[in-house]
């Protein structure tokens, strides 16, 4: 499975972006699907997360009512969409995805098995 993120880029604080991620090869091990982030100087931090399983979202608690995580089965992507962005939520983004072979009933929505590249998003005026 390999994963391809886009649609960062630079925007000025309150501005929108919409993130994309691609999976692509055997898309039929995919399961859940989530979005981490990771500052510098800071450790990576899960921001969204959406189940195969039940389309259940999560988010953390910095980014809830701003962003929103959806999936197109039929394109093989799940967008992050991200509004009123904030100079804070400057970081690469990284979308990641769970393998059916590691699942199990309770396991975190955000425990994952493929990466993609990160894609650099910059919220400076």
């Amino acid at each position: 499975v390999q994963l391809q993120a886009s649609g960062g880029g630079k925007v000025q604080p309150g501005g929108s972006l919409r993130l994309s991620c691609v999976a692509s090869g055997d898309t039929a091990e995919v399961t859940n699907v989530a979005w981490f982030r990771q500052a510098p100087g800071k450790e990576r931090e899960g921001v969204s997360c959406i189940r195969e399983t039940d389309s259940s979202t999560y988010y953390a608690d910095s980014v809830k009512s701003r962003f929103t995580i959806a999936r197109d089965k039929a394109k093989n992507t799940v967008y992050l969409q991200m509004n009123s962005l904030k100079p804070e939520d400057t970081a690469v983004y990284y979308c990641a995805a769970q393998a059916w072979g590691s699942w199990s009933p309770g396991i975190s929505c955000y425990q994952s098995d493929f990466w993609g590249q990160g894609t650099q998003v910059t919220v400076s005026s």
